[in-house]
């Protein structure tokens, strides 16, 4: 069994004397301690060779194992595996080189000062990550816990809240909880004005008005709610579409001819850390597909500027594939072949010429071959009629 050299300890606002008897000792008795300026603060009168936090932040590993063969411990704060650095050394450093000792995370300590139940709450967070991500967890009745970036996120935050009419939500920033300076800030989103401290935690009870935006994670939003120059997947489609792309924790999708990036974004927000890269050649959708993925939720969509089949040399592996345009059998081919056993795939289709591509690709290679027919109640003069919108031919399916 190869020897536990690293211990990644978490520690809180009490400093060594919230730690474990055994865990006390790891750090009393380790060569080398490497955290940030506010854990080394935490532990002092060890004698360890202090080490802050490399610049940049991806030189962790090499750092780590620079030291192997001395008892090195990484600081962390609350737990070390919940969004936390230790995940990240887990993911580059042999898990069996590793000894985790767990502190009482800030969800924990949140959900106990607030009397919530962990698992009816959604914990996030939006430390070193863009903000606009907790945009798509903002539901009706909804508890939030999150792990902030700064001073100024809670009243972010409560503007994103505001704007999409839940300015009634109930706020509540914690600072340094467990400790001697612990502090509460209480307000409603449309209300928010507290200083707060830095280093904080979040806590939302999002309340919706009578008008509020209803924007939930299962695929159809309201065309509306997209920036477009009305060529896009339209409402029921994507549905359609984002239902057999099969979004899944972690996941990446193409978008190919992603235009507006409404199903990308659909995907994103259907599924936590999914991931999309959607291409477009046109400069203006790009724009407008960006603006899109800030105002719902994704805003780490990766757009690329480029035209199919090129474009697509050299993108990560996806988990499946969505040709809304572009389609020849070239960029099929591609596609298929880059494609991760298991993927999905989906084209659309509207004309007579990319359908007659479905059907010969249907025919070679199977899968479900479906028209969507989708007609709207309008005015008709003083009546009302049913309108159709154009009629679309998907076809799906599984790599096997």
């Amino acid at each position: 069994m190869t020897d536990k050299w690293l211990h990644i300890v978490g520690i809180g606002e009490d400093g060594m004397d919230g730690l474990t008897p055994v865990t006390r000792a790891v750090v009393e008795a380790a060569e080398i301690i490497i955290g940030g300026e506010r854990h080394h603060q935490l532990s002092e009168n060890i004698t360890a060779t202090r080490v802050a936090w490399p610049s940049p932040f991806d030189a962790l590993i090499e750092t780590l194992e620079s030291y192997k063969g001395q008892r090195v411990v990484v600081l962390a704060t609350g737990d070390p595996l919940w969004f936390s650095v230790g995940a990240r050394i887990g993911r580059s450093i042999d898990p069996s080189q590793i000894v985790y000792h767990p502190q009482l995370s800030a969800f924990q300590l949140t959900a106990a000062r607030m009397g919530w139940s962990l698992a009816d709450v959604e914990t996030l967070t939006v430390h070193g990550r863009p903000v606009q991500q907790m945009v798509a967890f903002i539901q009706p009745d909804q508890r939030l816990i999150i792990l902030t970036t700064g001073a100024d996120t809670p009243a972010q935050i409560a503007k994103f809240l505001t704007e999409r009419g839940f300015g009634q939500s109930q706020m509540t920033v914690l600072a340094s909880m467990g400790g001697e300076r612990e502090q509460r800030f209480d307000g409603t989103a449309a209300d928010w004005s507290h200083e707060v401290p830095a280093f904080n935690t979040l806590a939302v009870h999002c309340i919706a008005a009578p008008d509020a935006a209803l924007l939930p994670r299962v695929p159809g939003l309201d065309d509306s709610l997209f920036h477009s120059d009305g060529t896009m997947t339209k409402q029921e489609v994507r549905a359609a579409t984002v239902a057999k792309l099969m979004p899944m924790r972690g996941a990446l999708l193409w978008d190919i001819g992603t235009g507006s990036g409404s199903v990308a974004i659909e995907w994103m927000r259907a599924a936590r850390y999914a991931r999309a890269i959607g291409i477009e050649p046109r400069a203006d959708r790009r724009a407008m597909a960006a603006e899109n993925a800030l105002a719902l939720g994704a805003p780490k969509l990766e757009l690329i500027d480029g035209e199919v089949p090129v474009a697509l040399h050299g993108l990560d592996a996806p988990d499946a594939i969505f040709v809304g345009g572009g389609l020849s059998h070239e960029v099929f081919n591609i596609a298929w072949e880059n494609l991760r056993p298991l993927g999905r795939l989906v084209a659309n289709a509207v004309t007579l010429e990319s359908e007659a591509i479905l059907i010969a690709l249907h025919k070679k290679h199977g899968g479900d071959l479906v028209k969507i027919s989708v007609q709207r109640a309008e005015p008709v003069g003083r009546m009302t009629g049913w309108r159709p919108s154009m009629t679309v031919t998907q076809w799906s399916l599984v790599k096997r």
